[in-house]
């Protein structure tokens, strides 16, 4: 199959023959470029939809809310506020769980934040050190808050990037102090987030908004993360809490007002499951795509074959063997689809490059493209195709016999 005398025989075939060789190599060139956007458009929809899962993807979330239904001789209508005794029921309850925290939000206007002249309503959380673990912080500059803050009240606060842009410009925050409501907090470290609204944001120890801003006792948001656990363990574990929950604050535990809660680990598994399902619907539908392409290959090759049933008798009369006839059919139907396969492939991957490059990330489709193993995945079947193509009218070639093939007309 090197010799240079077959090749120019395929060439000056498919020159002969112009439209038909172009619209044959169209249809795999089509199912190939297909595919790759498929594979790629499917890729840039999972990115989307997973960058929201910025936080620990094995982190639960509980809050408080207001009944809705009577329970125990008591009436609807109740807040549901956790304590921090709460916290400490939680983490010394369940050896399993990490970084069990709590958050209170103090948003609303109400607290201001200046650095010198610059000023800004940014929000405000104050939390335990395992939250920073559950937010997945980026830590940029200094050091995140520690339990030496918590335990002695340090007015110590860390600051997202558009915070420390706004209020610092060019300035270096760490060591600099920020006043919360004219209370100087001394910025100790700046950290980044994939969402620019969780970076306007301070976070300052739990226990010194408690003291200093007359909190009380009361907690906004428990969280904490479940280590290696499955789906099932950290749906049993949350249900474990709200029952305890419930019976201390005397609610109805299918009572879905009174308590929220959010399993992060739950909705990114059931995510990737929907998007695996995705991939090999988009999967199948493109090697569809492709397979119609090949089938058009083979039918072509078909009537090649039928056209030069002649020539392929005299070619056997002479002496050529059914496996010289097969490589030479097999060998061109091998170009038609390794060219229209390569052409194709290189086709989708750069239309998902000018793509990704040019339309705006969101939190729905971003970065589309495809995988660089798949690309050699899909390079590797159409070379398997292209043979697959060619063997049937090969075999079919190779079985005529040389008095027929002369007496064709």
């Amino acid at each position: 199959m090197l010799d240079i005398g077959v090749w120019q025989e395929i060439f000056s075939t498919m020159g002969k023959n112009k439209l038909r060789t172009f619209l044959t190599s169209f249809s795999v060139f089509w199912g190939i470029f297909i595919l790759m956007i498929l594979l790629g458009s499917g890729n840039g929809l999972q990115k989307g939809v997973m960058h929201n899962f910025s936080d620990a993807i094995n982190s639960v979330w509980m809050w408080g809310g207001n009944t809705s239904m009577a329970h125990d001789g008591l009436n609807a209508g109740r807040d549901i506020k956790f304590k921090n005794d709460d916290v400490e029921l939680i983490d010394n309850s369940y050896g399993v769980l990490e970084n069990v925290s709590a958050r209170i939000e103090l948003w609303g206007g109400q607290y201001h934040t200046n650095y010198k002249n610059n000023y800004g309503d940014f929000g405000i959380q104050a939390i335990h050190p395992g939250h920073q673990i559950t937010e997945n912080l980026k830590l940029t500059e200094g050091r995140l808050l520690n339990n030496y803050d918590i335990q002695r009240f340090r007015k110590v606060a860390i600051i997202g990037r558009i915070v420390k842009e706004r209020l610092f410009k060019e300035e270096k925050p760490i060591g600099k102090y920020v006043n919360i409501n004219g209370i100087p907090f001394l910025v100790v470290g700046v950290f980044d987030d994939v969402h620019d609204q969780e970076t306007e944001r301070l976070y300052i120890p739990i226990t010194v908004a408690q003291k200093t801003f007359s909190t009380g006792t009361n907690v906004g948001t428990i969280t904490f993360t479940l280590g290696k656990t499955s789906v099932d363990e950290s749906e049993n574990l949350l249900n474990n809490i709200k029952n305890k929950l419930a019976n201390k604050y005397k609610f109805d535990v299918t009572d879905q007002r009174a308590m929220g809660s959010y399993n992060s680990l739950k909705e990114y598994k059931q995510m990737q499951a929907m998007f695996s399902g995705i991939n090999i619907f988009v999967g199948v539908i493109g090697i569809l795509t492709l397979i119609a392409g090949i089938v058009g290959v083979s039918n072509i090759m078909l009537i090649v074959v039928k056209e030069r049933t002649k020539e392929i008798g005299i070619r056997k009369a002479l002496g050529a063997t059914p496996i010289s006839i097969i490589g030479l059919i097999v060998l061109e139907a091998l170009v038609i689809t390794s060219v229209a396969g390569y052409l194709g492939l290189i086709a989708g991957v750069s239309l998902l490059e000018v793509i990704a490059n040019n339309m705006p990330a969101s939190d729905f489709f971003r970065n589309p493209g495809v995988d660089f193993s798949i690309a050699l995945e899909s390079a590797f079947l159409v070379i398997i195709a292209g043979v697959l193509a060619g063997y049937i009218p090969a075999r079919r070639a190779a079985r005529i016999k040389p008095i027929e093939a002369l007496r064709d007309e």
